[in-house]
């Protein structure tokens, strides 16, 4: 007797379920929806530009698949469209543009086209600059990067290697036989 498989969509109404949590529909199909890749229709261009730019600095590809490999962008640009409100999108939108403007003062050129030591320091600048501040515009960028980041599909199954339907539980079992998998580095 096999077992069907379930699809992502089900998985998260069935943890839903089981949880007891009533989500609302909207947040329900955000969730569903929001690491398909989408053209940006919510920030400009050059704001795109520069949140891709910026996302692949804070998680770079590695060995791992970096912000812009995982659709992080898009899935800040929805995030910012159809979720925050109207004062973290002053704060999304006005971190940006500091960190346009701390490029084009150090470097005269657009934080997007700058090498990557060059746009680590912009980066290093403006951060030193928002601390104290609060709310901290790059702690924002900072948070829904990450976010996006790892709530992504292909960062769930492949670095974080999240079974959403577990199988059944082995409390001793020796780690070479899971993988050498450390969970807290």
């Amino acid at each position: 007797m096999t077992t069907p498989q379930i699809d992502r969509r089900e998985a998260i109404r069935r943890t839903a379920l089981l949880a007891g949590v009533a989500l609302a529909p909207d947040w329900l199909d955000f969730a569903l929806r929001a690491q398909a890749p989408a053209a940006r229709t919510y920030l400009s261009a050059a704001q795109g530009a520069a949140l891709s730019a910026v996302a692949e600095r804070i998680l770079p590809k590695t060995d791992t698949p970096g912000a812009i490999d995982v659709g992080v962008p898009a899935f800040i640009d929805r995030f910012y469209g159809e979720f925050m409100n109207a004062a973290d999108r002053r704060l999304l939108a006005s971190i940006l543009e500091d960190i346009e403007q701390a490029a084009r003062s150090a470097h005269s050129a657009a934080f997007a086209s700058l090498a990557s030591a060059q746009q680590d320091g912009v980066l290093r600048a403006v951060a030193t600059a928002q601390q104290g501040k609060e709310p901290s515009s790059f702690g924002l960028l900072r948070s829904v990067t990450v976010l996006g980041y790892f709530t992504s599909e292909q960062v769930g199954k492949n670095v974080l290697h999240y079974d959403p339907v577990p199988g059944a539980y082995d409390g001793c079992v020796p780690i070479d036989q899971v993988g050498r998998r450390n969970w807290t580095s």
